[in-house]
């Protein structure tokens, strides 16, 4: 099997993956530590004023979790890219010297 195609498949199960459970808790709320955090804030100060406001918000909540999913999944992908070469020229470089 070629590299582009064990590629392709792991990015189509990373996609099942993250939505599966959207389409399984349809109308479920997932909540992070974000919305806990302005509670505890509230209790704490409520004369408390957030500095700014979000330029957009997502339609719902699962939405905000796909798109933090998502970005998580390009950032490890940027990292493993990134790891994966420094391997590859480190083994070149020491391929080439034992060549010499």
């Amino acid at each position: 099997m070629s590299l582009a195609k064990k590629n392709l498949i792991i990015i189509l199960l990373i996609l099942i993956v993250v939505i599966t459970p959207l389409i399984i808790k349809r109308n479920s709320e997932f909540l992070g530590a974000d919305g806990m955090a302005e509670g505890v804030i509230s209790e704490i100060n409520p004369q408390y004023t957030a500095w700014f406001s979000n330029i957009w918000e997502p339609p719902s909540g699962e939405i905000e979790s796909l798109l933090f999913a998502l970005q998580a999944a390009i950032g490890a992908g940027f990292l493993g890219y990134y790891i994966g070469l420094q391997r590859g020229k480190h083994k070149y470089n020491n391929d080439r010297q034992d060549k010499k």
